[in-house]
């Protein structure tokens, strides 16, 4: 068996270094149009901000080490540019010359590459970069240490240019970023972002939200924006996105979904016989609503690439779908999901689902060093199905999101959250961990022992006329876009519950938690009927 893979840096060489594990005798050619493969794209602005300061580091397999140990003939600096599938035949550009190699089975693994926003000027623009391979971290690192730039602009507040800000504050930069949505961190939802834009602003981080490049001048020196601010910079990041190296694959009549990425089946395979498709190139479908769903995350192409290389040596295996967990360092927060956050949920069209919100702490409440954790969890409300979640926080967060992509993956529901055993010990976790509380609220929403309310389902009557009431302790933030029309700390509530009128629509405003939980079981206690307000993204 003769296995070309087109691509080498994340999903190929784990499909290639198994299949040599599992199959001795096939030969394996793995073609690279880069100059470096196996590397670790996540790792780029730690290096960057001298985080990890040898760049070898970032390189975990040469293509003499994968000669050496696996057989793998691996041909950097090789660009794959066409398919014949009816010959099963490729075409290879090398420095040296043009080329064709046959193949029993074909893998495209080639994955995405970084997406300029379309502002005039950016083209022309000396000092702006995209970060996506090693090579763009060299240009980078030999634009620093060649025209020592003080201020930098990175262009997208999305996780990317999060982890930047962060890495080239450290470097010792001056760094402004430019958002077009109305909070950083898309697609998370406000009630998380808004953490993370205080941990930036803290850090000194320049945030410009709801704003866009119009044109930029000055052979990049100088951007214009939206509302007409001129803004100063000497070096610009463009973070905004990335699409699917496709050409190849389309030009061989590989079927592609609109957004450009490769369709491919349960096994991998793409439309046509004996070529498949792995990694950020790729359409799946989502393990946790069945629909078509991009797998773009280096784990779940190395995941894959294992799995295909059983698939292709004959096992009937399946992939069961893309779940989507992520983790992200913010100054001292870590950000983290999985599966969908409101704003996917509304994008793939999927309107019937709760959220629960909670505030606990993230080790025992005791024990110095604990902090908040603000933690949403998006689950059906008729079946509990978990749909996702999204929390930050300073301690365990990857921990919290690792257990419910777990539960995901296990097909587990928000009954089962309370019922999972979290290894406890105050300097780690609470007795009742963040997991399991989120699903104690779930459940609690779910049986109407505390009713929520959207806040697009606030009719015009109950704005007029309606008790907001805010439960918020003295010295608290104040959270959400309704305002209070009475202010009664939980802890006052017992002995001040005649100050709630009665006759009137009750609804809690302070952020859903188990703060508003408890309020609304003293009121209910009381005979008061009230409802928390779930202020959906």
């Amino acid at each position: 068996m003769k296995v070309i893979v087109i691509g080498a840096v994340a999903g190929g060489p784990s499909f290639a270094t198994r299949l040599r594990r599992i199959n001795e005798s096939a030969e394996i050619i793995m073609f690279e149009r880069g100059v470096e493969i196996s590397y670790a794209g996540c790792a780029l602005p730690y290096y960057l901000g001298r985080v990890i300061k040898d760049r070898s580091a970032l390189i975990e397999r040469t293509p003499e080490a994968l000669k050496a140990k696996n057989n793998i003939d691996v041909r950097i600096q090789s660009e794959v540019t066409r398919i014949e599938p009816d010959a099963k035949r490729v075409t290879v550009k090398s420095l040296t010359g043009t080329y064709e190699e046959t193949y029993d089975e074909l893998v495209v693994a080639t994955g995405a590459r970084p997406t300029l926003p379309s502002i005039t000027g950016i083209e022309t623009a000396t000092n702006c970069f995209t970060l996506r391979a090693v090579t763009d971290a060299d240009k980078i690192e030999t634009f620093i240490e060649q025209q020592a730039p003080h201020q930098v602009a990175i262009i997208g507040a999305g996780v990317a240019g999060l982890e930047l800000a962060d890495n080239l504050t450290l470097r010792g930069l001056k760094v402004t970023l430019v958002e077009q949505t109305k909070h950083v961190a898309f697609p998370y939802d406000d009630e998380i972002a808004s953490e993370v834009e205080r941990e930036l602003v803290k850090h000194n981080v320049d945030l410009k939200l709801n704003t866009t490049v119009t044109q930029i001048d000055d052979q990049g020196k100088t951007l214009i924006l939206n509302d007409g601010e001129t803004l100063s910079t000497d070096m610009i990041l463009a973070t905004t996105g990335v699409r699917p190296n496709n050409e190849v694959a389309a030009a061989a009549g590989i079927k592609l979904a609109e957004d450009g990425h490769i369709i491919v089946d349960n096994r991998l395979q793409t439309n046509l016989p004996h070529i498949y498709a792995i990694g950020d190139v790729i359409e799946t479908t989502s393990l946790i609503t069945g629909q078509p769903v991009p797998s773009m995350l280096s784990t779940a192409a190395n995941r894959q690439g294992h799995l295909l290389a059983d698939i292709i040596n004959g096992e009937s295996l399946t992939y069961r779908g893309f779940v989507g967990t992520g983790v992200a360092k913010v100054f001292d927060l870590t950000l983290s999901s999985v599966g969908f956050t409101a704003h996917t949920l509304a994008q793939a069209g999927l309107t019937d689902y709760e959220s629960a919100f909670i505030t606990p702490y993230d080790i025992a409440y005791f024990f110095p060093g604990a902090s908040r954790v603000n933690f949403k969890l998006m689950y059906s409300p008729t079946t509990g199905r978990i749909l996702g979640g999204q929390a930050v926080g300073q301690h365990g967060i990857d921990k919290r999101i690792g257990q419910l992509s777990a539960a995901i993956t296990g097909g587990l529901t928000v009954e089962d959250l309370p019922d999972i055993e979290v290894p406890y010990s105050p300097p780690f976790s609470s007795t009742r961990d963040v997991i399991n509380i989120a699903g104690y609220v779930a459940l609690n929403q779910m049986q109407q022992v505390g009713q929520t309310i959207s806040l697009s389902d606030l009719s015009d009557e109950d704005r007029r006329t309606a008790v907001f009431l805010d439960v918020r302790e003295g010295g608290k933030r104040s959270s959400g876009s309704v305002t209070a029309t009475l202010n009664i700390p939980l802890s006052q509530l017992r002995e001040r519950i005649d100050e709630v009128p009665k006759g009137h629509a009750i609804f809690l405003t302070y952020r859903p938690g188990l703060s508003n939980y408890n309020a609304a079981r003293i009121l209910s206690g009381n005979g008061i009927s009230a409802k928390i307000i779930d202020e959906r993204s």
